[in-house]
């Protein structure tokens, strides 16, 4: 799978970041991560920040990890770290680019993670089982390269039209009926199986096969990456409303926790991270 040859224009994101345990899990499974980054050298991003990656690229990934005890919150936090040390070679490995060979690029990545996981949860009883689910965003000038796997989500509003829409598809039985349109999304939010994963890094699965692709780009659009707990609490016309409403003008606006405050009123029984990305 290729993309297009990206244009030079220089790349200018702001970006939002919120995590929340909720209303009743007493530890926090999910993690987040924002990080620049070229072939030399990587560099954490603030929870809220804007900047110009004219000589880097950025990502932004959420993992939901899952295993019980404490492996799930260990899991989430091994995925986003792992990822992290490795995106700087991947970088040098591509030449700065990822014009061609961007899939094998994204699908080695999580091949290393789940590697990681698996053999953890083979040598410690304690992480017998543990894996994560991971929503990746690479972005790069003019494009946005992604790949998911598991069940929490991207989203791409497009700037011109607000149109918000759900790029990735969920690894669950219930998503897979969804997207046949056996269901309609308020089933699939009450579906008894609606959190069975089929697939995820690590817990126990022998090989991962990320969903892989790329989005065009330019300023006013925007991106959401978030774990199950936004969706139990905010069906998508509430996510297209809310990174709409107030405008971004406005110098308290923070979408992220703006969602994430408002899925954990909805709902809040699961942990609930937003990652929104808003290209300048």
């Amino acid at each position: 799978m290729e993309a297009p040859t990206k244009p030079l224009s220089p790349l200018c994101l702001r970006w939002y970041g919120v995590t929340d345990r909720g209303k009743v899990r007493q530890n926090n499974e999910d993690a987040f991560v924002a990080v620049q980054f070229d072939g030399k050298e990587l560099r954490y991003l603030g929870k809220v920040g804007e900047d110009s990656g004219s000589h880097n690229d950025f990502v932004f990934a959420v993992s939901d990890g899952m295993g019980g005890a404490m492996a799930g919150e260990y899991a989430s936090r091994i995925t986003i770290d792992k990822l992290a040390h490795l995106l700087p070679g991947f970088f040098k490995q591509k030449a700065g680019g990822l014009e061609s060979g961007f899939a094998d690029v994204l699908e080695e990545l999580f091949d290393q993670v789940h590697r990681q996981l698996t053999y953890l949860g083979a040598c410690y009883e304690e992480c017998t089982g543990m894996g994560a689910t991971l929503s990746l965003g690479w972005f790069t000038p003019g494009w946005m390269y992604f790949a998911h796997i598991g069940d929490s989500r991207i989203y791409y509003q497009s700037g011109r039209d607000s149109t918000l829409r759900q790029i990735t598809h969920d690894d669950t039985y219930v998503g897979w009926l969804f997207r046949k349109g056996e269901i309609n999304e308020r089933e699939a939010r009450t579906h008894p199986r609606r959190n069975v994963l089929q697939r995820a890094l690590g817990a126990g699965n022998q090989f991962v096969d990320p969903q892989v692709g790329a989005v065009k780009c330019e300023p006013g659009d925007r991106f959401l990456l978030c774990t199950d707990g936004v969706i139990e609490g905010l069906y998508d016309s509430g996510l297209a409303d809310l990174l709409t409403r107030p405008t971004p003008a406005a110098p308290d606006w923070n979408p992220a926790q703006l969602l994430v405050t408002t899925a954990v009123q909805n709902a809040g029984r699961d942990n609930t991270t937003a990652v929104v990305v808003e290209v300048l």
